[in-house]
């Protein structure tokens, strides 16, 4: 045994070939039962299996969540394997690590070679970008001749993006402490706060996260608080703040003063904001958990906040980088009734700001029903408000690139974020 592998079996990562492999089949089952996200499924599967290594671990994730990005196209070519369970197949696909060597039929690995050496351009989009129909269908009709550059940047994993907590130091500082653990980042290209970590390292044992040096945070997620711009001293909220990403951003930007209000309607989600709080140094920061956009707590502040942030909850396709379960999870009919929710919370948390007060309505989805339609007819509602040039905000920002239109549209394959739509609206004074 070599000493690697004597090394290897001290860390956990040494088990019999066959029963990494079943497991492997094991979590690919759980998660392509599609009743909980994948990450979820992921983490309670690692928690019951305490024993697995690191390289074990890195092996089972890398390869289930590559098989659900390319699942509709791997399925259709596993019909064709000569032996072994669909899940066997699938994971044959998929295997993200040493594939001679993780137990596979020869049969099996003989297939595995035809197929991801065979040509696929003759298939269908839908099929050969893995995606359900009516998504394909939207996207092609959106997006025109751009629909398959940004198909398949969808099957390709998310970069690791950090914000640097300017409370606590620069951008630089902040990559000077990382690269001191070994952790090597880069600036963002758009974001001024922004560094992208190369590979996937053991983040959260580093001292500057620890310390609130930084934080994660998707490069376009970023840009939505830069968009909002508050201003120390000023009343905030962000109305759907989740686990509060968004909301560490806006804080920073106005230096821990003012007032910033975290609304949301699941008091877990807020909890998952507070050790965050706690390493942020932020004090102006209230989570406060709601009933709905119409909570006498939100009425309360009617005609009295100078800026709102609205992420929306939305269909998150414009996540599927990071999250690809969510294009078989989701469905064509939950869109109007999504768009019914953000309408009635974009509404409400308009009520909130006083004249000359700004609104940042955001999602990450990619589609015109949840995102400029909504929009539109809130503006159309509601005479005393007005759309701002978002593109006139990029070009003053001095932000590479065009950006086109009124709406502040990111996209994976012309801006390497997730997807993101947002617009800025104004009460008038």
């Amino acid at each position: 045994m070599s000493g690697e592998r004597r090394g290897a079996s001290k860390r956990g990562a040494g088990r019999p070939r066959a029963a990494l492999l079943d497991g492997a089949a094991e979590l690919l089952r759980e998660v392509l039962a599609f009743q909980f996200p994948a990450d979820a499924v992921v983490s309670r599967y690692f928690r019951a299996h305490a024993r697995l290594g690191q390289r074990e671990r890195h092996v089972l994730a890398e390869t289930v969540y590559g098989v659900v990005r390319n699942l509709r196209l791997w399925r259709q070519l596993a019909q064709g394997a000569p032996e072994g369970s669909a899940e066997l197949r699938l994971l044959a696909l998929g295997w993200q690590g040493d594939v001679a060597s993780a137990g596979f039929a020869p049969g099996l690995l003989a297939w595995r070679e035809q197929c991801l050496a065979q040509d696929l351009s003759g298939l269908p989009p839908a099929v050969r970008y893995s995606l359900p129909d009516w998504l394909a269908s939207q996207w092609q009709r959106q997006c025109g001749a751009e629909f398959e550059a940004l198909a398949a940047s969808l099957l390709r994993p998310a970069p690791l993006d950090l914000r640097a907590n300017l409370l606590k130091g620069t951008r630089e500082q902040a990559r000077e402490a990382l690269r001191e653990q070994g952790i090597d980042s880069e600036p963002t290209p758009l974001s001024p706060w922004g560094l992208r970590v190369r590979g996937k390292p053991a983040l959260q044992r580093s001292a500057a996260f620890e310390q609130g040096l930084v934080e994660v945070q998707d490069e376009g997620s970023q840009l939505l608080a830069l968009l909002l711009a508050p201003r120390r001293g000023e009343m905030v909220v962000d109305f759907c703040a989740g686990a509060g990403g968004k909301t560490l951003a806006l804080g920073a930007m106005m230096r821990g003063s003012g007032r910033l209000y975290a609304f949301d309607v699941s008091q877990a989600r807020l909890e998952r904001l507070r050790p965050r709080l706690a390493r942020s140094g932020l004090s102006n920061v209230y989570p406060v958990a709601i009933r709905g956009e119409r909570d006498e707590r939100v009425q309360r502040l009617a005609g009295k906040i100078d800026r709102v942030l609205v992420d929306a909850p939305c269909s998150g396709v414009g996540t599927l980088r990071r999250n690809p379960d969510l294009k078989w999870r989701s469905s064509e009919a939950e869109v109007p009734r999504l768009a019914g929710q953000q309408a009635a919370i974009l509404a409400q948390a308009a009520r909130l700001l006083k004249p000359g007060g700004r609104l940042v309505y955001a999602t990450c989805s990619l589609l015109e029903q949840e995102n400029q339609q909504v929009v539109q007819a809130f503006l159309d509602a509601h005479p005393g408000w007005r759309l701002l040039d978002a593109g006139e905000w990029w070009r003053q920002q001095q932000l590479p690139g065009p950006l086109e239109g009124p709406w502040l549209r990111l996209w994976p394959q012309r801006h390497g974020t997730d997807g993101f739509f947002a617009a800025l609206i104004e009460r008038n004074p």
